[in-house]
């Protein structure tokens, strides 16, 4: 670095990436600084340059590059950012620190620091705990231990490894081993470990029973609620556990029972388009991305989908890692699989696309089938996908019809109600008998709470509102 270059640089003033100390006798504040510019994304640390970014320079001897070199020994693990002087018009010099950057983590004198904006201090404890899981992440994972004592490949579900095999040969994947037993498809896929199986062998392909107490995590919840939020009542409620390709194909049958296909006749010519609700390969993809990603180690808590009438989530366990952010993943982005055996896994059998492109292809499979961009959210400890429903084919004036038309459905039920009660006292569950409908419905319910608040209607024994013995009865008039 010249002289211009020098004065250019420190023109703009200190900031994350940017420290000034007017001489070496700063030296200690300043290697806290390197610290957490280890942690960052790196930066400079100038000895000679003032508060206001002025070059003020400092008289250089052996002894203040060797006072230099020692405090950064300091740093733990060793750190060897590049040194360089500028000499200044006056004689004397600016020593320039070049820290390389990488989000590592550094410690100086057993402390973590952290840089923000063009201040330094101490790494937060969750912040450090975080960094440290994810830099022991590449040979110490949950997914990579050993499975719990006494399991063994007879738990396991021998004909969805062979069916992987086969799957990974037929889409090119994999070549094929000379050895197809599952004990040496397990070895090929990484799944035995020092001739252990490992914790990602059970959530791919455990089937037993008795793995069920071992592994509660290796399971999903499904839920269908009436209405736009989880204080409604459900209409569906299911929970299974299992490997995740059982559960996979669990969710997507879950799924298609509850995603009705919307249509309409094209103008100008004799042919219905239909369209699902919610692209499919979009939400098979989410899913897979969900049993690849999710955090094995919470083990009280599950993948969930929960379809609204609004919108359909699917609810991931645990944090995005590695830095990513909701705004992340809907760019082009790195693969940085949580559980990169179980990912491996997935994409060797065709179940996922290609590493990192996951979430890029759920955006444009959403697009292609017309649906509003899926929107990733961090909530409660847990990553939430948000899909909305295809609605483009009911233009305003069919919404207005429908709206209509339900308007007049619920004026005639509540003229059906009436003419019902008029022969005496009926419960909900008998003036739903006599409808047919299947069970008491969300309208029915309403049209009797709004009966009773205009007074036409009261029930049978007021003080107890939700006894199984309840009635309506009309009230007479005077």
């Amino acid at each position: 670095m010249n002289l211009k270059e020098l004065k250019k640089l420190v023109s703009s003033g200190e900031s994350d990436r940017l420290e000034f100390k007017n001489s070496t006798g700063q030296r200690t504040t300043a290697m806290k600084t390197v610290c957490a510019m280890l942690n960052g994304l790196g930066g400079f640390v100038f000895f000679g340059v003032s508060d206001k970014g002025e070059p003020v320079g400092q008289d250089i001897t052996a002894k203040t590059m060797a006072d230099i070199s020692a405090e950064i020994k300091r740093i733990d693990p060793p750190a060897f950012p590049d040194i360089e002087t500028v000499t200044l018009e006056s004689g004397k010099a600016v020593i320039i620190l070049r820290v390389p950057g990488g989000g590592g983590l550094y410690t100086y004198d057993g402390r973590p620091y952290i840089r923000s904006g063009p201040t330094t201090s101490i790494m937060p404890k969750v912040e450090y705990e975080r960094r440290l899981v994810e830099h022991l992440h590449a040979t110490c994972r949950w997914e990579n231990e050993p499975a719990a004592t006494g399991i063994s490949i007879k738990d396991l579900d021998v004909d969805e490894i062979q069916l992987t095999l086969s799957s990974a040969i037929d889409a090119g994947r994999i070549d094929k081993p000379r050895k197809t037993d599952s004990k040496s498809i397990l070895t090929g896929l990484g799944l035995i470990i020092d001739g252990a199986l490992t914790n990602a062998a059970i959530v791919l392909y455990g089937k037993s029973k008795r793995l069920e107490p071992l592994y509660p995590q290796c399971s999903i919840q499904l839920a269908r609620f009436r209405g736009t939020d989880r204080l409604a009542d459900f209409i569906d409620n299911r929970r299974y556990q299992g490997h995740a390709f059982s559960l996979l194909q669990r969710a997507e049958t879950f799924i298609r029972d509850y995603m009705p296909i919307a249509g309409k006749v094209i103008s100008g010519k004799m042919k219905r388009e239909d369209r699902p609700l919610y692209p499919p390969r979009a939400i098979r993809e989410a899913l897979a991305n969900a049993l690849c990603h999710r955090d094995y180690t919470i083990c009280g808590a599950s993948v969930s989908i929960a379809v609204y009438d609004d919108r359909m989530e699917i609810v991931n366990p645990g944090s995005l890692r590695f830095g990513f952010t909701p705004e992340t993943l809907s760019q082009p982005h790195e693969s940085r699989p949580w559980n990169p055996l179980i990912a491996s896994v997935f994409y060797r059998a065709g179940i996922i696309e290609q590493w990192g492109t996951g979430t890029l292809n759920i955006i444009d499979w959403c697009k292609e089938n017309n649906n509003p961009p899926p929107k990733w959210n961090v909530r409660s400890g847990s990553v939430i996908l948000t899909f909305k429903p295809f609605f483009d084919q009911m233009d305003q004036q069919s919404k207005s019809q429908s709206k209509s038309q339900s308007k007049s459905q619920s004026k005639s039920l509540r003229e059906q109600v009436l003419q019902l009660l008029v022969r005496g006292p009926l419960s909900a569950t008998e003036m739903s008998q006599i409808l047919d409908q299947k069970r008491v419905s969300g309208q029915l319910k309403q049209i009797l709470r709004n009966l009773i608040a205009d007074g036409v209607v009261v029930h049978t024994i007021p003080e107890k509102p939700k006894s199984r013995f309840q009635k309506y009865v009309l009230i007479k008039k005077q």
